[in-house]
């Protein structure tokens, strides 16, 4: 609040500077409340006093909040002569807002009274009240949570009394407790209170709004005490006391001073300091000991432990955890297997060069920290301690010994002491070798290496694997030992690298002797050639070139070639290309055009990398002077045979009118030749003519040619026709056959005659056929004409009952029914749909 009013006053100076001296005790403004709840409305007045001499008729008051300006205030003139203005804000949602009253002073804006506007809310009701108490600082110290913000100054207060009863009763009051601002806790000192008696106590929060109170504890001080951790510390080495086990470690610690009267119970805790491992408690520990010995840990490895303690079999606080105190486990005995492996060459007859390899494999996880490795070996003929070959950190030793000596012994040791002794034999080559070796790269760092497996079984194979030749031959090697006898191979993925060359060996191993070793070379990735065989032009023509190449000689570690591929581009960057297989060294480039240039280049490809040859340019011959006039001739005659050719085709072949169809003659060609084939859309069944509940269904086709006059030799007389209407009309029916066939008259200048045929009869019927024939002038196919009249349709009449009734035929007509014996043509005709013609 003290800020507040120092800002008020710096706002108050400010105006006081900005106002003419005339207006400085012109206006005042009146506030509803000066703080509310957040949301709610707020109501403003300004009153301008009537001795100011600036104010006219016209003047208007203007609000201001903040600096937007507010509309809907209300200005009236009171009976003492005062101008007031009042303005209502419906929802302040501000937690402070500056308001202000300005009323028009020439051409500004001038502030006649601010005010400072707050908004909040009530307080919270605080919960979570705990207290301990704390012998460190010997006060009991409270602590809540306050809740949510209030916007609004709030005050806490930490009231207490004392009560001999379940704190219903309030005896001696304790004075309140207020703690610094922003802070959620406060410490009642120990002068204040009784130790072994009920205290009452609750938090009271108050702010412009309201005020809250937490509900109210009531508790003992000794019974919410905390103690201080206590001081852990390492138990050194005694004399009348053993030194730890392995994976044990001894430690003590003291308690705090002033609790020292009060019994406690503490808790221990571990944790590896390397490695991401979790804390693992150990149940309570008596204070009184004040040492413990912790087992069951790994050997040689670094501990961080920690303690806190509580009072014992009375209420309280657990004390924070001690400060960490780090402490290694004693060691152990390695317990490890070591596989042995081992070379010798013959320095003289009396001695031998032994170089001994060793791989230490744990039996256990705990299994121990190795500091060293001893070889030594013991003569038959001498007794006491064996004397060392080699004492070394390192995974190999060489020494010598006589030649008759068969046997040594490794051990692996630490500060605890020494693994158990492993005997290393020395076999002799005398058991049966291994099968087919074989080898195969399975990516750049690894490489698989099988065998078949001799007969009988061995009990395990050592496999060495270094580099090869041109390596120096005293390179260091890796190897291996595998203990199944029954497997035909490994994967060898240590000290691999890609693109080397490696010499592997394995040896098997039997129970009293070793097999004979077996090499092999491998490559863990094979390289492409570094280059590509040189391109060279044998031979050169007009369209061709002929090229040749050398192909490199095979190297030991670059993968073999696959094929070849030759590109070839002409002078319009057009491109061509041809794969061949690896044993080809020669290619002819066909179909070059003449006098004209090529760029060649030779591609080598293998299963590891394709390598480009040097290019090759060249240029094709360009054709001689009379090979141009050959060719010339040549497409001269071709272009003249063509011509007499075509000439020969349109003058030899028979002139027809395009206007009509070409329509064979019936009376000299055979009618299987000529009648269309019926396709499978067009085929329909007809049904019997016995069959009077289907209506007759005529198919028309209609011929139609223009009118033309009659020439003098023709007739118009239609005695000898069959009576046909005057356009050419071609029926394909489906009814009664006997109806007679009508001659249309002649309408075509033609001389050739041709015979108009109805077939009658059932090609598969018992009976003889029939047709009926019509002699006429008329062609046989005329131009289409619309479909008939009705009335026009002669082949059926209308009988009084309204069925239609065929015609029979006139025997004045020129139509007579014939066998079709005397019309042999026809003999091959068949008529589908005609059933009911085999009674005829």
């Amino acid at each position: 609040m003290a800020g507040l009013g120092a800002w008020n006053l710096a706002g108050a100076a400010l105006i006081i500077l900005l106002f003419p001296r005339s207006l400085e005790q012109c206006g005042h403004i009146s506030l509803s409340a000066p703080i509310v709840r957040l949301g709610d409305p707020i109501t403003a007045s300004c009153i301008i006093s009537q001795n100011c001499s600036h104010l006219g008729s016209e003047s208007h008051i203007v609000w201001k909040l903040e600096a937007e300006l507010q509309p809907g205030e209300r200005q009236q003139y009171l009976p003492n002569g005062t101008l007031q203005s009042t303005i209502t804000l419906p929802h302040l949602n501000r937690s402070r807002a500056l308001l202000s009253c300005c009323l028009h002073w020439g051409n500004s804006l001038q502030i006649l009274d601010q005010s400072e506007l707050q908004a909040g809310y009530p307080p919270a009701t605080p919960h979570n009240l705990s207290c301990l108490m704390n012998l460190t600082t010997n006060s009991l110290t409270c602590q809540w949570q306050p809740g949510p913000n209030t916007h609004l100054p709030t005050n806490f207060t930490l009231k207490s009394f004392k009560s001999r009863g379940n704190c219903q009763s309030q005896e001696d009051p304790i004075p309140d407790c207020v703690p610094e601002d922003g802070q959620s806790h406060c410490s009642i000192p120990r002068k204040h209170l009784q130790l072994y008696q009920n205290t009452g106590i609750w938090v009271q929060a108050k702010n412009a709004l309201g005020t809250s109170v937490s509900p109210k504890l009531c508790l003992v001080p000794m019974d919410v005490v905390k103690l201080e951790p206590p001081t852990l510390w390492a138990l050194g080495p005694s004399p009348e006391v053993a030194p730890p086990q392995p994976g044990c470690l001894r430690l003590r610690w003291e308690t705090w001073k002033p609790s020292l009267h009060i019994d406690q119970k503490c808790e221990l805790r571990h944790q590896p300091r390397l490695g991401e491992a979790s804390w693992d408690l150990v149940g309570a520990l008596p204070s009184r000991t004040l040492q413990y010995e912790l087992c069951g840990l790994l050997p040689s490895t670094a501990y961080a432990l920690q303690m806190r303690c509580t009072r014992w079999r009375l209420p309280g606080h657990w004390s924070n955890w001690s400060p960490s105190l780090e402490l290694t486990t004693t060691q152990r005995a390695p317990i490890v297997r070591l596989d042995t492996w081992w070379r010798h060459r013959q320095l003289d007859p009396r001695t031998v060069d032994v170089q001994l390899f060793w791989q230490p494999v744990p039996l256990e996880e705990d299994s121990g920290q190795i500091q060293g490795y001893l070889v030594s070996w013991r003569p038959s003929d001498q007794a006491g301690a064996d004397p060392t070959l080699c004492n070394t950190t390192e995974l190999n030793c060489t020494f010598q010994l006589p030649s008759e000596a068969r046997e040594v012994i490794l051990e692996a040791y630490n500060t605890a002491g020494t693994s158990h002794p492993t005997p290393v034999v020395f076999l002799e080559s005398g058991g049966p070798p291994l099968g087919r070796l074989h080898t195969m790269a399975r990516d750049p760092h690894s490489l698989w290496v099988g065998w078949e497996p001799p007969s009988p079984q061995p009990r395990g194979y050592v496999i060495e694997w270094g580099l090869g030749p041109p390596s120096p031959s005293g390179s260091p090697k890796t190897w291996r030992m595998e203990h199944n006898g029954s497997i035909a191979g490994t994967l060898l993925q240590e000290n691999i690298r890609p693109f080397q060359l490696y010499e592997i060996t394995v040896t098997p191993l039997y129970q009293d002797t070793k097999g004979p070793s077996q090499h092999i070379y491998a490559y863990s990735q094979e390289m492409a050639p570094f280059h590509g065989p040189e391109l060279h032009l044998r031979h050169i023509g007009k369209t061709w070139a002929q090229l040749e190449w050398v192909p490199e000689a095979p190297e030991l570690g670059k993968s073999p070639l696959t094929h070849y591929t030759i590109f070839w581009t002409n002078a319009q960057d057009q491109s061509f290309y041809t794969v061949l297989n690896a044993s080809s060294h020669s290619f002819v480039l066909r179909g070059l055009e003449p006098s004209t240039l090529y760029h060649v280049h030779l591609m080598a490809a293998s299963q590891a990398w394709a390598t480009n040859s040097t290019s090759l340019t060249l240029m094709t011959l360009a054709l001689e002077e009379s090979e141009l006039h050959i060719l010339l001739g040549l497409f001269g005659l071709l272009v003249l045979l063509i011509c007499l050719c075509g000439a020969a085709q349109l003058c030899c072949r028979p002139r027809k009118n395009p206007l009509w169809p070409s329509v064979p003659d019936p009376a000299h060609s055979s009618l299987g030749s000529w009648v269309p084939t019926i396709t499978t859309e067009d085929t329909f069944q007809l049904p019997s003519l016995r069959d009077s509940s289907m209506p007759p269904i005529t198919k028309i086709t209609v011929l139609e040619e223009e009118e033309k006059k009659p020439g003098p030799w023709e007739s118009n007389d239609s005695s000898g026709t069959c009576g046909l209407p005057s356009l050419v009309q071609a029926y394909v029916l489906q009814g009664d056959p006997r109806v007679p066939c009508t001659q249309p008259q002649p309408q075509s200048g033609t001389s050739d005659q041709v015979l108009y045929v109805q077939v009658l009869g059932s090609p598969t019927g018992p009976g003889p056929g029939h047709y009926l024939r019509c002699d006429s002038t008329q062609p046989l196919l005329g131009g289409l004409t619309p479909s008939p009249k009705s009335y026009e349709n002669l082949w059926f009449q209308t009988s009084p009952l309204g069925t239609p009734e065929p015609l029979v035929p006139n025997p004045e007509d020129d139509c007579i029914f014939e066998p079709l014996l005397d019309f042999p043509l026809l003999q091959g005709l068949r008529v589908s749909g005609v059933e009911g013609l085999g009674g005829f």
